[in-house]
């Protein structure tokens, strides 16, 4: 009898996710959505054909089934790398082994993180018995000693009374600068070590962006070899790729790198070279020159440009001075390196400082930006390239491996070019697919007409005596959502007179601790900013409005947008459409985003900004939203909460 050719043929990744696929039995409620069926098979296509595919995936569409079939169909060596260890573990904990069973197949999987998440074992061996620890400490490193000498991964994740103790913690684990690599008397248990040896030998790896580019640019010692494997790598929340390839492609040295030297240097020699008090000495003076530094920089605001504070006269003299603090602390390193480990890394890391820090005592080299970061506990300087595109093309070109990059919000009014432009992909395959959620009866934007505007001294009065009426109408269960802290204090302020509601405020506690207590709060209204905009995942009615205060334009004094602007105006380009915009509507599709989690969901999207309806660039904005009914009229979100 012959063979009927249909029953040789291989499944594809679409009838997988079919009704007579595997994960129809397997995931109790699964759905077959056609646009999860149609993202599948054009990404199973690009594997095959070692090709690049840029892609907006809306929620609800299941872009994570929709790539892990493929891949892992594909049996081909596979990188997935996600935006934070939250959604790592995600993949690897629960996605990957729920893909795997269905599918009946036994790839080797492996979960990889930085180095800061695995316990350092030399150097819990040399706080524990460091005379200067708190003797306070010493039940907490017994159980991390114990702990250590059982575990597996190392993966501090398992230790949560780690995190009490963020100082120790850092005490516990290794950097780049001070990790003694091969010289380390422990280096064959290492935990990073081993989780390194999985990853380079398992059939599929789980990053995060962070390593991925620390791989691409080779700053990480001995990790290198992980993407020239690769022949399928994904990026999911790929949105967030051009500021991390701009922070990764970056030179930087910073105060807490230099203090840390600082730190280092001080506990080896009063193990190693107690008889050499001018080391001792040098590098107090060096610690102490960062500090005092830091200290000047911060009256200059949070992102200054390095080359407008170059004509200060103090801010020379004190940046002269630490740079010779740091050849002079070098100096003395060497002679003090030969005698041990330590003191031999510490001598290399300050060598390495000290040729970081010649970098900015040079003008910028053409096509970079040299600015500083100052935060609340520390200083970073930066050199910048304007454009990342170049160094980011050249890394695809160069892997021959399959791209996917995904996001839910990755298009701006159905187009990729600013994206595509800003990661250098010029030849790539391009896909959207909208939300399969039914935005048009679920759900309302409102846009309250205030009379003030977003820099009006009076506009956060006049936003909260309008959403008053929206939140009484949802009952609170609402997120409100802030361009900036400065704001979120203001109506923070003006809410707590009103005393309707349960507040919950960003800082008041950890965002997981808010997000718990918000779910099951009533007349619950939510307060963040920036990083309370994605990432978040809150189903049902809990959550059934977002308020957003203002369209998220970027700030446009800060350095590295202002010479990204200008080389844009220099090449006959418009910095506003093709660069702040674009970001602008990126981000106020996250925000929004946090909306609509599931298909019975329903709830208002209340902007505050009414640019988005008086300016012409506002239908950009609501082009790139999903297809909500707009309203200005608040009896019409009064009618919606009724119904």
């Amino acid at each position: 009898m012959a063979t009927d050719p249909a029953e040789n043929r291989a499944v594809s990744a679409a009838e997988l996710l079919g009704r007579e696929g595997p994960f129809a039995a397997a995931l109790d409620g699964f759905q077959v959505r056609r646009e999860q069926q149609e993202m599948a098979d054009a990404i199973a296509s690009v594997v095959t054909a070692r090709d690049v595919l840029v892609c907006e995936a809306g929620t609800g569409t299941g872009k994570t089934l929709a790539y892990l079939v493929p891949a892992l169909s594909s049996g081909c060596k596979t990188i997935l790398s996600t935006a934070t260890k939250t959604l790592q573990d995600q993949l690897f904990h629960r996605d990957l082994p729920l893909v795997r069973d269905a599918l009946g197949l036994r790839p080797d999987i492996a979960l990889l993180k930085g180095r800061q998440n695995y316990l350092c074992l030399h150097r819990l061996d040399r706080t524990a018995n460091d005379p200067a620890t708190d003797y306070r400490r010493a039940p907490l490193l017994g159980h991390l000693q114990r702990w250590a000498s059982d575990s597996d991964s190392g993966d501090l994740e398992e230790v949560s009374l780690l995190n009490d103790d963020p100082q120790l913690r850092f005490s516990v684990t290794s950097t780049v600068e001070n990790c003694l690599g091969q010289d380390c008397p422990v280096y064959e248990r290492c935990f990073v070590v081993k989780a390194r040896r999985r990853a380079a030998s398992a059939d599929v790896v789980v990053v995060n962006h962070h390593l991925l580019f620390a791989d691409m640019v080779l700053r990480d010692s001995g990790f290198g070899e992980l993407l020239p494997h690769a022949e399928v790598v994904v990026l999911d929340e790929a949105h967030k790729l051009p500021d991390i390839a701009s922070m990764f492609f970056s030179q930087s040295i910073s105060a807490q790198q230099i203090s840390s030297l600082g730190r280092d240097a001080l506990d080896a020699a009063a193990l190693d070279a107690a008889d050499m008090p001018d080391l001792v000495a040098l590098l107090r003076t060096m610690v102490d020159a960062q500090g005092r530094l830091g200290e000047m920089l911060r009256r200059f605001g949070k992102r200054p440009d390095w080359n407008d504070l170059r004509g200060h006269r103090d801010i020379a003299a004190r940046v002269e001075g630490l740079g010779r603090d740091l050849v002079l602390a070098s100096a003395a390193l060497e002679v003090a390196a030969e005698r041990s480990a330590d003191l031999d890394n510490c001598y290399q890391r300050a060598q390495l400082l000290v040729q970081k820090w010649q970098l900015f005592s040079d003008v910028a080299a053409n096509e970079h930006v040299q600015w500083i970061d100052v935060g609340a506990k520390n200083v970073t300087f930066y050199d910048t390239p304007i454009s990342v595109a170049e160094e980011f093309s050249q890394r695809i070109e160069s892997s021959q491996a399959a791209w996917i990059l995904t996001s839910a919000t990755l298009a701006i009014e159905g187009r990729f070019e600013h994206f595509t432009a800003a990661l250098g992909i010029s030849e790539a395959r391009e896909r959207l697919w909208a939300s399969p959620f039914d935005f048009a009866r679920n759900s309302l934007l409102y846009v309250p007409p205030l009379r003030a505007q977003p820099r009006d001294p009076n506009f956060e009065r006049e936003l909260v005596d309008a959403v008053l009426p929206v939140l009484k109408s949802s009952r609170g269960r609402a997120f409100f959502l802030f361009t900036s802290y400065r704001s979120l204090g203001l109506v923070a302020d003006m809410l707590r007179t009103d005393n309707q509601f349960q507040l919950f405020i960003q800082g008041d506690a950890p965002r997981s601790d808010l997000l718990r207590r918000f779910a099951s709060a009533d007349n619950a209204v939510l307060l963040g900013t920036a990083s309370f905009w994605e990432g978040i995942d809150v189903r049902g009615e809990q959550l059934s409005c977002v308020i957003i205060d203002k369209l998220p334009f970027g700030v446009p004094d800060d350095p590295v947008t202002k010479a990204r602007a200008a080389a844009l105006t220099e090449q006959g380009g418009n910095p506003f459409v093709e660069m702040q915009l674009p970001q602008a509507i990126t981000a106020l599709k996250q925000g929004a985003g946090r909306l609509i989690r599931d298909t019975t969901d329903r709830g208002v999207l209340v902007i505050g900004d009414n640019r988005i309806v008086r300016r012409g660039y506002g239908r950009a904005f609501i082009n790139s939203l999903p297809p909500m009914p707009l309203s200005i009229d608040i009896h019409e979100v009064e009618q919606f909460f009724a119904e």
